[in-house]
């Protein structure tokens, strides 16, 4: 789940992370009173979409007087903003941030995310923050300094200060900025994040150390824990498909292919993506309905894959263990008769119930053809997806 940056900055607050004054707006008019109301006279106003990038898409602008802040205003909100992480259809703006202006001495980046490998919390700092941070970890990893520490005995200070250091934080501002650090890192640890990210953190003329933007997303698993955080979801920001099956507890991701996949366990659902791509084809999505789905979840889950315009073709894969097999063949066969089924559809069934799961499919009128293995499910369903 991820969340806005006036969001992030209101959880990091919590944390003692030094900010600017900034006010949320839904109008150019809502921008312009922001402007005012926090005084100064220059100030940043920011689009407010959940994606990176937003500065070279033309989503962050500088004003220096109040009529600046509303040309900008006028020109990012309601705009479709295209970044590298939007794709070419971009994001429709309809919120701004304005945000207070601020003597930058230097811009760095900061971000903590679970590293697999040692299962444990990274902490990233580089000297060389800023909107070019992708490249610099591209071209030059060794610019990107680490720090590691157990979720369960939280960041040491001496940690923090050795990241701050490595970073190139001035000496004056080190103690401030390992400050910092460490919130970031009880934030992620108790908020259950994903990712924290702080990029730009800049230090400023006089010394201090502000968290100039802010961008988080969470543990969809864990919400349950947090339900202020669970309160900031933007569902326009949101996949509809990926909140409707959200609502039937389906692990759900839309892709850009012609193949719909009906898959039950996470593993055998990429390797089904996987084979499907070997053989030529492009999966339309990642779908596993779990290993104990009722026929209704099922049901869901098929017309779900059908809703999409774009599919082609159908592959169901099932290795029944605790999921049977008959429980997702009267799924397949409720879906397919409510939506009028159109697009031919590949089955391979193994495991508990199958003979009674394909007994159902044969007597069901409908068009499906059965695979003997994935192989073979695999070339089936990309021939029919080409025919």
């Amino acid at each position: 789940m991820k969340i806005h940056e006036y969001q992030a900055k209101e959880v990091l607050k919590r944390y003692g992370t030094p900010l600017l004054q900034a006010r949320v707006a839904y109008s150019v008019a809502e921008a312009v009173e922001a402007a005012r109301t926090i005084g100064g006279e220059v100030w940043v106003v920011k689009a407010q979409i959940h994606a990176g990038g937003r500065g070279k898409g033309g989503g962050v602008k500088l004003a220096k007087s109040h009529e600046e802040v509303r040309a900008a205003a006028e020109k990012i909100l309601g705009m479709q903003l295209v970044t590298h992480q939007t794709g070419p259809e971009g994001k429709k703006v309809n919120q701004l941030l304005i945000e207070a202006g601020c003597q930058i001495d230097h811009e760095y980046y900061l971000a903590a995310v679970l590293d697999r490998e040692t299962a444990r919390v990274c902490l990233m700092g580089s000297f060389e923050g800023g909107m070019d941070i992708e490249e610099v970890a591209a071209k030059r990893p060794g610019a990107i300094k680490k720090e590691f520490f157990d979720p369960g005995e939280g960041m040491h200070g001496f940690q923090a200060r050795r990241l701050a250091l490595a970073m190139g934080i001035p000496a004056k501002s080190v103690n401030k900025a390992a400050g910092l650090i460490l919130g970031v890192a009880r934030c992620f640890v108790n908020e259950d994040a994903a990712l924290v990210e702080i990029n730009p953190l800049v230090t400023t003329k006089d010394g201090n150390v502000i968290a100039l933007d802010a961008k988080m997303s969470f543990d969809d698993n864990a919400m349950y824990r947090h339900a202020d955080i669970e309160a900031f979801r933007d569902f326009s920001e949101e996949v509809p498909e990926e909140t409707e099956a959200k609502k039937y507890d389906l692990s759900y991701i839309k892709l850009e292919g012609s193949i719909g996949c009906m898959v039950n366990g996470a593993g055998l659902a990429m390797s089904t993506m996987d084979i499907i791509k070997l053989h030529g084809g492009e999966p339309a999505n990642f779908l596993d309905v779990g290993g104990g789905a009722s026929t209704e979840r099922v049901t869901a889950a098929f017309k779900l894959i059908l809703s999409d315009p774009n599919v082609r073709a159908v592959l169901i894969n099932i290795f029944g263990g605790i999921m049977k097999c008959d429980v997702i063949a009267q799924g397949v066969i409720a879906a397919a008769k409510e939506v009028n089924l159109k697009v031919p559809v590949v089955a391979r069934l193994e495991g508990t119930n199958v003979e009674k799961g394909r007994e159902l499919l044969d007597k069901s009128g409908l068009k499906i053809q059965s695979a003997t293995d994935l192989t073979d499910a695999a070339k089936k369903v990309v021939a029919a997806a080409r025919g």
